[in-house]
């Protein structure tokens, strides 16, 4: 980011977006770059712990926001297993 303010769209919460990638075009032409920055909030409230706001941090992996993760989505099972709990056989 060059320094640059730029409007943030929000959500229908009122939330800036969780994270935003920025493509920096490669200065000899070939494949731009993409920045990953993810929202992380800027200080709690003492009173109820709240968010204070929020501020994006850069994202050095920037690989871990390709699939949504559902909290009742299992984790996939292990090369090697059927998927069955308790069975050591394969």
């Amino acid at each position: 980011m060059d320094g640059r303010v730029l409007p943030v769209l929000v959500g229908p919460t009122g939330n800036p977006p969780k994270t935003y990638r920025i493509p920096v075009p490669d200065a000899a032409g070939g494949t731009p770059t993409v920045l990953v920055y993810r929202r992380v909030p800027r200080g709690h409230s003492k009173r109820l712990g709240l968010p204070r706001g929020w501020k994006y941090e850069f994202d050095p992996e920037g690989a871990s926001g390709g699939r949504l993760k559902w909290p009742w989505s299992r984790p996939q099972p292990r090369s090697g297993t059927n998927g069955k709990p308790g069975d050591t056989d394969g």
